[in-house]
């Protein structure tokens, strides 16, 4: 699969999903630019995560073009220059955006379980200022420049935590309003061939997640589904889980296929789950694994032994929101 010739932009692209995804985006041939707040890491510090210089070489490394640029997403004439950069230098061209930015990754961790009325009070800001309202500023950027070329696609990285309650209140919020927020701007774009999804990745294995996986005890799971969470997870079904989970680049591989969909425009403004673009399009994961979908009746806790070609229709899915 080839992007060669496309111009791409992931947000928040020094580590995990982002990464990965920029990673594919590039060896893929497109070229890409990536976002971050740390261009390089001060000496000494390299064991504390990548810099925006690491994920470049490492794009590089595989034949790919890449961009790094400095910005902070929490800065609005930051994201203005970024998408003014873009056009300049690319006569107009923006083919791909990936909204991935996200800085409350440490705020929520450290206030995992405590009531919302408890917690700081900008928890809100934290969790949705750069995770949200700085994906609307950059998709309205990016359309200025896709809508007259009358193509392109944006992407919003979501979770099921817009389904239903994970973490914490701000973040369930956040996360439903990224997937309206796709199928709101989809209705507006449509005639002017411009596609808008949110994309859910499953379970994936993030420099945190790993870091963190020795410590996720029953008591610190329910804490993260909710007390009164249906399903249970005990220990050894989440380190199982793990095991199986996707790795950075798998959301990438995906977006990679789905922005040459000949058919793009039908998904435009719907939640996509990663594992199942991967079923349509035929994908592993970089090790060679078929990535298994929350669809999968087996998948749930306590379902027993049933092929994995069971699935839980999407209606009974979208009925878990409880809405009504």
């Amino acid at each position: 699969m080839s992007l060669r010739g496309k111009v791409c932009l992931v947000t928040g692209a020094t580590r995990g999903i982002g990464h990965g995804i920029a990673l594919q985006l590039g060896e893929a041939g497109a070229t890409v630019y990536i976002t971050g707040r740390t261009l390089t890491l001060p000496p000494g510090e390299e064991s504390v995560g990548s810099c925006l210089t690491d994920t470049a070489k490492d794009i590089e490394s595989r034949g790919g073009k890449c961009i790094p640029v400095q910005c902070d997403h929490s800065k609005d004439e930051d994201v203005e220059n970024l998408f003014q950069r873009v056009k300049s230098e690319q006569s107009g061209q923006l083919d791909i955006l990936v909204n991935n930015a996200y800085s409350a990754v440490t705020a929520i961790m450290k206030n995992v379980g405590v009531p919302y009325w408890e917690q700081p009070i900008n928890m809100w800001d934290t969790v949705n200022n750069v995770g949200l309202r700085n994906h609307y500023l950059c998709a309205v950027y990016a359309a200025r420049l896709m809508v007259p070329r009358k193509q392109g696609l944006i992407i919003n990285i979501s979770s099921v935590g817009g389904l239903r309650y994970l973490f914490n209140v701000p973040y369930g919020v956040g996360k439903e309003a990224c997937d309206r927020m796709a199928a709101d701007c989809a209705q507006e774009l449509k005639k002017h061939n411009v596609a808008f999804v949110s994309l859910w990745p499953g379970i994936v294995k993030t420099e945190l997640m790993l870091s963190n996986s020795d410590k996720m005890d029953e008591k610190a799971l329910e804490k993260v589904a909710g007390p009164d969470s249906p399903i249970k997870i005990d220990k050894n079904k989440m380190k199982e889980m793990l095991q199986n989970a996707e790795s950075t680049e798998f959301s990438g591989k995906c977006i990679v296929h789905l922005a040459q969909d000949p058919n793009i425009m039908a998904k435009s403004g719907h939640v996509l789950m990663t594992a199942e673009l991967a079923r349509e399009y035929g994908i592993k994961d970089i090790d060679g694994r078929t990535i298994p979908s929350m669809r999968q009746v087996n998948q749930i806790p306590g379902a027993g032994y049933l092929p994995n070609w069971v699935r839980l229709p999407k209606w009974v899915i979208a009925l878990a929101g409880n809405k009504f």
